[in-house]
């Protein structure tokens, strides 16, 4: 069984940063894909970013490009949100999320971290 611990959630201001971890107990998730997701309150989950953990290659939602940066570390097995440039419309509950890479469904959830952001 995979356990995602999601830490670094907060209150800032409109403008300020935040970083987001997520660490994962599974020994390696070489052929893995992990994600980061969203929800806020009356709004349906949505996909921030994505990073392949083998090949490194990412993917961000429009909303958060240029803002949001995904990364890992391979020796913590923990992957990171770099959340720059933060707007009231950030605010929501942030989940990471696991699947195989030959999957298109997530099957590990964190319990999540909840971002506010103040205007």
């Amino acid at each position: 069984q995979v356990q995602l611990v999601e830490s670094g959630g907060g209150l800032v201001q409109a403008g300020g940063s935040l970083k987001l971890s997520c660490a994962a107990s599974k020994h390696t998730f070489s052929g893995y894909a992990m994600g980061w997701f969203r929800q806020a309150p009356g709004k349906e989950r949505e996909s921030v970013a994505r990073i392949a953990w083998s090949a490194g290659t990412t993917y961000y939602a429009d909303s958060v490009k240029g803002r949001f940066t995904i990364s890992k570390d391979n020796a913590k097995n923990t992957v990171y949100l770099q959340m720059n440039s933060l707007k009231p419309e950030d605010t929501a509950v942030y989940y990471c999320a696991a699947r195989s890479t030959s999957s298109t469904h997530y099957d590990y959830w964190g319990q999540g971290t909840q971002v506010t952001v103040s205007s």
